[in-house]
């Protein structure tokens, strides 16, 4: 699993350093090797690449999309460990929204843990220049749209297989990217072209060592290791994009991660506590 964080991080920094490219186009490539990659694999394990609830399928691919591309957006335009903390909100959003999806009871105790990571959102918000209203917002749609990926998710673990959902994120993003970036297409040059090969490679990467880490090791000790990530957003911020912040802002993004941590282990207990 700190392979993957690690992958996940590097392309975060891939990322930010093309602020010059439109994200939409950014997705557009990402995507592009998302699905010959994916596309092979499922071939060579003679898996039908359609699924079976294609409906569903479609919309994961749809609100993954959104996803990415307002949380790229976001790297491009504020502070790197700022993009990452708002992102980990998504645990929060996957809960409540599960309530209705999937009909998951949620605990008054975790309402408790998500105010304590929204009040650190907002912490964030209200102390740091560089994020605005507007980006924050953004942010937050990033999140909400994550959370609703990861529900649709569950609804679809038992009739597809893991690679077909995988592999209805870059069918669904391409010709919806494919044409939105032909009204914003910024023509890489240079060192852009292999910045944009290293997020395809790097992304593939990540997935591939995560899901061998969700299927081979402890699902708590997994989840935890994942707001490693943090910690790489701050040094490479740090280090490659002169990003500091003051101590209220990383009061800020410690409630953050405290309130989804707390709550990831709280619904984490044994049913007879």
């Amino acid at each position: 699993m700190l392979l993957a964080v690690c992958f996940f991080a590097l392309m975060n920094v891939a990322v930010k350093f093309l602020p010059h490219i439109p994200a939409i186009e950014i997705i557009l490539f990402r995507s592009v090797f998302s699905f010959i990659f994916s596309y092979m694999i499922l071939k060579r394990k003679s898996v039908p690449v359609l699924g079976n609830n294609r409906k569903l399928l479609v919309l994961r691919g749809v609100v993954g999309s959104v996803g990415l591309i307002t949380f790229f957006y976001t790297l491009q335009n504020i502070p790197l460990a700022s993009a990452v903390t708002i992102q980990y909100l998504g645990p929060i959003f996957t809960s409540i929204l599960g309530i209705f999806i999937v009909k998951e009871k949620v605990k008054p105790k975790q309402f408790v843990f998500f105010a304590i990571a929204f009040l650190g959102v907002l912490t964030i918000e209200g102390f740091d220049p560089r994020i605005d209203a507007l980006f924050l917002g953004i942010g937050i749609v990033s999140a909400l749209f994550s959370g609703l990926a990861y529900n649709v998710i569950r609804k679809l673990k038992n009739t597809e297989h893991p690679l077909v959902i995988v592999f209805y994120f870059p069918l669904v993003t391409i010709p919806v990217a494919g044409v939105l970036s032909y009204f914003y297409w910024v023509q890489p040059e240079g060192w852009d072209w292999a910045l944009l090969l290293l997020i395809g490679i790097l992304t593939q990467l990540a997935q591939y060592y995560m899901t061998m880490a969700y299927q081979n090791a402890n699902l708590a000790k997994v989840a935890n290791l994942n707001y490693i990530g943090i910690i790489y957003a701050l040094g490479f911020g740090y280090i490659l994009f002169d990003e500091t912040y003051n101590l209220i802002t990383y009061g800020g993004m410690l409630l953050v991660l405290s309130g989804v941590i707390l709550n990831f282990l709280y619904v984490r207990q044994p049913k007879s506590k």
